[in-house]
């Protein structure tokens, strides 16, 4: 979940440079607007994949490729959770944080027990949504939900998602469940639910599987808001929606290793730089990209005002629809072992 790419040219950023304290992201996962704004001596330095970035960390851990000074990571919820919690410092920006709307806070813990210290700064959350193209007849039954994606003209026509967590989820959701139910795993409609959902698919891969979207191959995607919401600026061809029974919530966090040299400077972390992330003109130019603050909706919607009616509930849910979304702590062995033969069983029928 190896190799590294420097961010380069495209951003805007200069080589990094040995011993400065580093900004570690996968490309594409921070807005070039803000990534542009970090301060001296932060160093920007982007990786191709998540995988590649907790390698990176992996193999600095072993001394195989030391990291030299002190290092920010920026990485999704499901990837964050994979780093040892052991390595990572807390964040000690108790201000920013409470900034943020009550339900920041159990990704800040990386869904530890309440009053565990807060060791991630959730920076953007959304939802996942269902994106038509050039399907008017299908945006006509959008209040079937995310059954529509069973529709029969849709067979070999859908792009799902890359994790079989979310497409579970999916598929609980077409049976009125979700993953927190304790009887959720036990329902007998669920095995065939997911197989018909995953009979659908013509890809599992929603961040290159959107070009065959694109391309006219599929008519319909799963994917992140936050990369729906740039495309349907721009393709008029594109309607997306979040069914009414709502969906798993993704989360983008930043979170801090310290410096591996004892001796080496723990530099103060840039909390102006986080802090103009949350506010105008700034929050602008990250909500045209897709990243929503998790801010008090008190604070987002004179914002949003300025946005079209038709991507508003696409960028922050009203919040019936909201409390309907869950997030997605990380599995137990037990469980996952469970959910993982589900899953098999429904790729192989």
């Amino acid at each position: 979940m190896a190799s590294v790419a420097a961010l380069g040219a495209a951003a805007g950023c200069a080589p990094v440079r040995s011993g400065q304290p580093q900004l570690l992201s996968v490309k594409g996962d921070l807005p070039k607007a803000w990534l542009q704004e970090l301060p001296s001596p932060w160093q920007p330095r982007a990786l191709e994949s998540p995988e590649q970035l907790l390698s990176l960390v992996d193999r600095s851990a072993l001394q195989e490729q030391p990291l030299a000074g002190a290092a920010l990571l920026a990485l999704g919820d499901g990837w964050a959770q994979q780093l040892d919690r052991a390595r990572l410092q807390p964040l000690e920006a108790p201000a920013l944080l409470e900034q943020l709307a009550p339900m920041a806070q159990a990704p800040s813990r990386l869904f530890a027990a309440e009053g565990a210290v807060p060791l991630a700064f959730p920076w953007a959350f959304g939802t996942w949504l269902l994106v038509l193209r050039s399907r008017p007849d299908l945006w006509r039954q959008r209040e079937l939900g995310w059954s529509l994606l069973l529709d029969p003209s849709l067979r070999g026509k859908v792009v799902l998602p890359s994790s079989p967590r979310v497409v579970i989820e999916l598929a609980l959701r077409q049976l009125g469940l979700s993953s927190g139910d304790p009887k959720a795993l036990s329902n007998p409609a669920l095995p065939q639910q997911l197989s018909q959902l995953v009979g659908q698919a013509l890809a599992l891969d929603e961040r290159d599987g959107l070009n065959l979207l694109l391309a006219g191959e599929a008519d319909a995607a799963v994917v992140p808001s936050h990369r729906a919401i740039p495309l349907l600026k721009k393709d008029p061809r594109l309607s997306a929606f979040l069914p009414e029974s709502g969906s798993p919530l993704w989360w983008q966090l930043l979170l801090r290793l310290p410096p591996q040299d004892t001796a080496g400077v723990d530099p103060p972390l840039p909390l102006e730089w986080v802090r103009d992330g949350l506010s105008l003109p700034l929050m602008d130019r990250l909500l045209a990209a897709g990243w929503v603050p998790p801010l008090p909706r008190q604070r987002l919607e004179p914002v949003l005002q300025r946005w079209p009616e038709r991507l508003r509930p696409l960028l922050l849910p009203s919040e019936a629809v909201l409390q309907r979304c869950n997030n997605l702590p990380v599995f137990t062995p037990a469980e996952r072992s469970r959910w993982q033969t589900l899953w098999d069983q429904a790729l192989s029928r």
